[in-house]
């Protein structure tokens, strides 16, 4: 496999400076960093960003993550591993990474079980966290970018 050309972020350094501190910012809400490592690779799965769903499954694993939540992130609803928390954050990411899948893209049930388990400076960091990945998902799937190679050049970094 081979990049169309390279990652946005490369061509256009300025990128990876506002999507760095645009990350940051999601970490202040007080969501756990593993439910927004799950959440981004749930996105990531969505939108099928290889590198994406690489890297953030190794960093899952660094973080401690067992192999059966990272195996299951795509069938969460099925899998018995999942805090009622982290449930309702997964379908919060899925409901705004599909935004176009139905008429009401954020259903009240939705809105409302994330809004039992997170206050709103954690529904603004879960919400910040899933747009900045559906970004990353884009510039990565837009352009083809191949996992291995970028992950290792970008340290870990990106997305």
């Amino acid at each position: 496999m081979q990049a169309r050309m390279k990652n946005v972020v490369s061509v256009v350094p300025e990128v990876m400076k506002a999507m760095m501190a645009l990350h940051a910012s999601a970490g202040q809400g007080g969501v756990p960093m593993r439910t927004q490592l799950l959440v981004v690779l749930r996105a990531s799965q969505i939108n099928g960003c290889s590198v994406c769903v690489d890297m953030h499954s190794r960093e899952l694993g660094k973080a401690g993550e067992t192999d059966e939540r990272i195996f299951t992130v795509s069938a969460w609803r099925d899998a018995p591993y999942f805090t009622d928390a982290e449930r309702a954050a997964l379908a919060l990411a899925e409901a705004v990474t599909r935004l176009s899948d139905r008429p009401d893209p954020v259903p009240d049930e939705i809105w409302q079980e994330a809004a039992r388990h997170y206050d709103e400076a954690g529904l603004a960091s879960l919400i910040i966290t899933i747009a900045s990945i559906n970004v990353w998902n884009r510039f990565n799937v837009a352009t083809r970018q191949v996992s291995g190679p970028w992950t290792a050049n970008a340290g870990g970094q990106a997305a």
